[in-house]
């Protein structure tokens, strides 16, 4: 554990996504095209220890890890306690 004085500390989460397509024609598709992350931080240890924390962070979340590489998506559907296949989506 790193023991770093830290006087106040927020992360704020930014995602540009789009909608599109029609619902009732099914065409519907979303996405996001970046993520940021915008860290804010207040404290008297030296920037270096800061810099470490921070970097530290970031490569155990993983939320960051999954949007940065590609994850395998895997879906199961049941209907009425029976599976539903829906080709391209589960299997």
């Amino acid at each position: 554990m790193m023991k770093i004085e830290i006087t106040k500390a927020s992360c704020r989460v930014e995602m540009d996504y789009f909608l599109r397509g029609s619902v009732l024609k099914g065409t519907v598709e979303s996405g996001c095209t970046e993520t940021r992350t915008i860290f804010r931080v207040e404290s008297g240890a030296p920037p270096e220890k800061i810099a470490l924390l921070i970097r530290n962070a970031k490569q155990g979340c993983y939320a960051e890890r999954m949007i940065q590489s590609s994850v395998p998506l895997k879906s199961e559907i049941e209907l009425n306690g029976e599976p539903l296949e829906l080709e391209g989506i589960s299997g």
